[in-house]
């Protein structure tokens, strides 16, 4: 007997929609995490791209426990001196509140070629509006899978 290796021909994607509203933030990561690498899927190849095409919306209406809100988040710009911060809740309430959500799920992979290829299966928008309906995604209740994925 043969371990079963998938290859690209084995592998299908399918589209999946998450609705992140409510949802505390690293559990909902730790589950789009586990669909991008294909995880769930008991054909599961490691050296493989088996992951779905995921579709997460409602990124600004994600709930974070704690003080995780004032928690700041450094980059720096390459010049001297160039660290900056800003906290978790300023870019929730700021322009691109999809960081957050991409920022959590990418730090949940590997740090490797794959991973990096996987996280271009992923996309996240801030509002309810999404431009995949032709992908017919199929709807994934992240919200009622446990009780502590929503804050009280």
């Amino acid at each position: 007997m043969k371990t079963f290796s998938a290859t690209p021909a084995d592998i299908e994607k399918k589209w999946i929609v998450i609705d992140a509203e409510g949802v505390v933030l690293g559990r909902l990561a730790s589950i789009i995490a586990m669909r991008l690498r294909g995880k769930h899927k008991p054909s599961f190849t490691p050296n493989q791209d088996m992951g779905d095409n995921v579709i997460v919306i409602n990124a600004e209406k994600v709930q974070v426990t704690g003080n995780k809100r004032e928690k700041p988040n450094y980059w720096h710009t390459g010049f001297p001196g160039g660290i900056k911060s800003r906290t978790t809740g300023q870019i929730l309430e700021g322009a691109h509140p999809e960081r957050v959500v991409m920022q959590a799920v990418k730090r949940m992979l590997p740090s490797n070629r794959l991973s990096r290829h996987q996280m271009t299966n992923l996309r996240v928008y801030a509002g309810a509006e999404h431009p995949h309906e032709a992908q017919s995604p199929e709807v994934v209740d992240v919200k009622s899978m446990n009780k502590k994925n929503t804050r009280v």
